[in-house]
């Protein structure tokens, strides 16, 4: 797909497809993957959200996973999310039955790098991620996939299997045109400076997480 730059979009036309360009990349495992990046024009929240797409496009139903940036989880690391192994984890499950990866620049659930910062303050001092929001005077989670179901359409995706363990993604995809046939859980990223964020997930927004008996009670 060439690429098409958003210099003279038209205002009030559907998101379409900016650029496209090869991406090879290292997985957690070792592994080479091949994949194709994708950039957009005209989404909705004007943001710089792109795509990934491993394997070829004939599937019915491809798995799709939305992700959230996170900074902190995704590049440095950070125990206290399970943010960066889901990302790898995701990945690994793409280059092996191929879909697309939408990776959403929404920081902290939306409210930005900075603003999470300072949540992870209020967490020293007793607060759960939900509630640091909220003494911040943010909402919950503040995530809007609009632009996410705008990509898919862009791609000629309507109809996905889509991995998640939060049901507020399916329940919006479905709200804006997107047919979840199916639900794939992430793998459940537990240690000693995330059980309260996981716990958190499960207890607000009612995310599909097993916790282990021995988590939930130490």
């Amino acid at each position: 797909m060439a690429s098409s730059p958003c210099l003279h979009a038209v205002p009030n036309t559907e998101p379409s497809v900016r650029t496209a360009a090869q991406l090879p990349i290292h997985l957690a495992d070792g592994r080479e993957a091949s994949s194709t990046i994708y950039s957009f024009c005209g989404l909705a929240d004007g943001k710089e959200h792109f795509a990934l797409r491993f394997g070829n496009d004939d599937v019915d139903a491809p798995l799709v996973r939305l992700h959230s940036e996170c900074m902190t989880g995704d590049v440095l690391g950070s125990a206290r999310c399970d943010c960066g192994p889901q990302l790898q984890e995701s990945l690994l499950r793409l280059h092996e039955e191929g879909g697309y990866l939408l990776y959403m620049r929404q920081e902290g659930r939306g409210i930005g790098l900075y603003a999470k910062l300072d949540a992870y303050r209020l967490q020293e001092s007793g607060h759960d991620t939900y509630a640091a929001n909220r003494a911040l005077g943010h909402g919950d989670d503040e995530r809007d996939y609009t632009a996410a179901a705008e990509m898919l359409k862009a791609l000629g995706v309507t109809r996905i299997t889509l991995i998640t363990n939060n049901p507020d993604k399916r329940a919006q995809l479905e709200a804006h045109g997107i047919e979840v046939v199916a639900v794939r859980p992430t793998g459940v990223f537990f240690g000693r400076h995330n059980v309260r964020y996981l716990e958190a997930k499960v207890r607000h927004t009612h995310h599909t997480l097993t916790l282990p008996t021995a988590v939930k009670d130490s």
